[in-house]
Parts: structure tokens; sequence; C-alpha cells
């Protein structure tokens, strides 16, 4: 595998990856001859963040395929895409029902990590234009490696949908509820809470709360 510098994996995730490297080398020879969404230098940007100041990860499905929409991180999309899809406008508006936070008009939620959270994809890739192409290429044995770590380290998860929930028996502290797309938000997303959840959950065990502002 090549060294996390060229990864764009911040050092202290070593740890976690060194036992990855082999399953890491297996899908990414499974993405040589791919356009991937999103691009592969993006494709580790979730793990740029310090592992020490990782707080609560919210995990996400996969990629959005759209060519120029992923950046790397869960449901997070590049700043200059103007259109922000639905999913992500329900998120914003249980963010400001919850904590009173106006919808930002972009869908960068890179601030998102310098406040504690790690934004999570159950698989990291997918093919340019198309959902849920990269499913089968082993993303998921990585990401519970990752999870099981996480739990260790009493980060609270945010876990909203099916796959989302496979992860839960990671984590001792979590936050579960349907996913935010239109097909599953009104049968209970909106009026969740989650983000004060979140922080009533870190508060109780003595921690800092997580600033949500956007």
């Amino acid at each position: 595998m090549k060294d996390h510098a060229s990864l764009h994996v911040h050092s202290s995730w070593d740890p976690i990856f060194k036992p990855l490297q082999g399953q890491i080398d297996s899908v990414m020879r499974s993405l040589e001859d791919e356009e991937c969404a999103p691009p592969k230098e993006s494709i580790f940007a979730a793990f740029q963040m310090d592992l020490a100041l990782v707080r609560c990860v919210i995990v996400g499905q996969d990629p959005y395929p759209t060519p120029g929409n992923a950046m790397g991180l869960a449901f997070s999309m590049n700043a200059n895409v103007s259109k922000i899809p639905a999913s992500l406008k329900n998120i914003f508006s249980e963010l400001e029902s919850d904590q009173g936070i106006a919808s930002p008009a972009s869908g960068d939620l890179s601030r998102w990590m310098q406040s504690g959270v790690l934004l999570l994809n159950r698989v990291l890739t997918t093919r340019a234009g198309e959902s849920n192409a990269h499913a089968a290429f082993g993303w998921q044995k990585i990401t519970d490696h990752i999870a099981q770590e996480l739990g260790k380290r009493g980060v609270v998860a945010i876990l909203w949908g099916n796959q989302a929930q496979e992860l839960s028996r990671y984590f001792p502290l979590r936050v579960e509820g349907v996913h935010p797309s239109p097909l599953s938000a009104y049968r209970g997303f909106f009026g969740s809470r989650p983000f004060s959840q979140v922080n009533e959950l870190l508060t109780s065990s003595g921690r800092t709360p997580i600033d949500w502002s956007l």
C-alpha cells in the first residue's frame, strides 16, 4: 500500500490503518480502471483530522455519484456545488429545528471536522454516475474495523438507516434513526433531535459538546 502521507491520512490513524494495509491494497487495485466518486485523492479525506479530536462519527452509506459532488466526507459536498441533495437538505432542516442553526448555502460540512465530527461513509467510493457500485469491493471490512476502534475510544455514533446501523454493535454510545432521505425522513427523522442527543451523551460522560455550526 502507498504510505499514509500519499493517502492524505493524519499520522494519528497509523495504528488503525496498519492492520488494514492488505485490504486497502485489494480495494485500491479494484479501483485502478474506475472513474471514482470521490476522486481517488479524496477517498481518505475523512481521516485528515487528528484521531484524538474525534468525539462523534456520522456514518453515511456511499458517496454522491454525481461527478464533482463527493469530497470524501459522508453527506458533505464540494462548496462550489449549488444543488444540495434532498437528504442533506433534510439534515439541514433538522439541524435548524434542533439547534437553531440556519441552513447554510453550501453543502460543505468540513467545519464539523474542526468540531470533532468524523464523516464516515460505510463504503468509501462508488463509480462516477452510479450509486452503490462498489458495495462488493470490500470497503465494509475496512469501515467495520475503523468503527470498532472508534467505539473503543468512546466516540458517539450517529447511525441513520440500515447500512449505518450495521455498525451499532461497535458503539456503546450511539444515536440511531431512520435515514434522512426523502423516502424515510417523515418516518421519524424529523423531530428526532440527533444533534442534541449526541451532545447529551458527550456531556453526561464529562466531555465537551459539539459545536454544530456551519
